[in-house]
């Protein structure tokens, strides 16, 4: 197997997670992620306003600040060695490995890859979630397109 980056953006609220894959991790694909994220919320009724990230160099970036600017998201950084902060996307990270990318055998890296975007509705629609009340992330969202007439 590869070695892949799985650039993760969750909602503070509802715990409803997007993710892609990529084969790197700098600042040009972080940044290449966040507009594809901020569109697929607001599919989903949500309105991202501030983004929490940690300090990595992609996030540090005039490139990301910049983007952030453009997208009208107010950028705010985790406390360094506090891991707390950013504990909803350490943790969904840890489920997202032992729930896809480790839990069962892939033959190629290319079948892992593929078996992502059903993880992902799996996680989102159908698996209940412990600190939201045990029920699925979008379940937690009131303001989802063709729901209220």
């Amino acid at each position: 197997m590869g070695t892949a980056f799985v650039h993760t953006v969750i909602d503070d609220h509802s715990r409803v997670a997007y993710a892609e894959i990529h084969d790197a991790e700098p600042a040009l694909t972080a940044v290449g992620v966040l507009p594809r994220a901020v569109s697929w919320f607001a599919a989903r009724g949500i309105t991202v306003e501030p983004v929490l990230s940690d300090n990595g160099s992609a996030y540090k970036s005039h490139l990301w600040r910049d983007t952030c600017h453009d997208l009208g998201i107010k950028v705010r950084k985790t406390r360094p060695y506090r891991p707390q902060t950013n504990g909803k996307i350490d943790r969904f990270h840890r489920t997202l490995a032992n729930g896809w990318a480790f839990s069962r055998f892939y033959a190629t890296e290319s079948a892992r890859r593929n078996a992502l975007p059903a993880w992902l509705h799996e996680y989102n629609h159908h698996r209940p979630h412990t600190a939201i009340g045990n029920v699925p992330p979008i379940r937690r969202l009131i303001n989802l397109p063709g729901q209220c007439s």
